[in-house]
């Protein structure tokens, strides 16, 4: 595979960008990716290439061009740029005005929802369901609230009865 800038010399860095649904391959020799900063860790920002140009920018500006550093970890921006990674979960906490932005770009949204089989979802919300409708449950019994009790009682007698397919007349 040749290099994409010069496209004479045996491409030996490739960079891959993602974006939405689109995926951009940059290609490059050895001497294009020098000349481009990327084997110059002190030149190169991973979060520039990656996030577009700019992007470790919209991060100093978010904290008025101030060093923010992680209390836990003493990650910094500056960090964040050569790595394009974060240190520590306490990070996305101290960065974390700077980072919505990028986030929203990169991602579906700010938050991670992680990926989870759809029965095994469904399930986990069953459970979470039926924890909540039991202490509830328990709190109407305590409170001496037996109508309320007894309209709990028969809500978690029908979602168990119709997770194990009876019916119950």
């Amino acid at each position: 595979m040749l290099c994409s800038n010069c496209k004479e010399k045996p491409a030996t860095v490739h960079l891959t960008q993602i974006v939405g649904d689109k995926m951009q391959k940059l290609d490059l020799c050895e001497d294009c990716a020098k000349a481009k900063g990327v084997n110059d860790p002190g030149g190169f920002a991973l979060a520039d290439l990656m996030l577009g140009l700019g992007a470790s920018q919209e991060l100093e500006q978010s904290s008025g061009g101030v060093e923010t550093r992680c209390p836990r970890c003493g990650f910094t921006q500056a960090d964040f740029k050569k790595s394009g990674r974060l240190g520590c979960p306490e990070c996305y906490k101290t960065f974390a005005e700077g980072l919505e932005g990028l986030l929203k770009t990169m991602h579906k949204g700010t938050r991670h929802t992680g990926k989870v089989p759809e029965a095994l979802r469904a399930s986990r919300e069953q459970a979470d369901r039926l924890k909540s409708l039991q202490k509830r449950l328990d709190r109407a019994i305590k409170e001496e609230d037996f109508e309320q009790a007894a309209q709990l009682r028969d809500e978690i007698k029908q979602i168990t009865t119709r997770g194990t397919g009876l019916t119950v007349t």
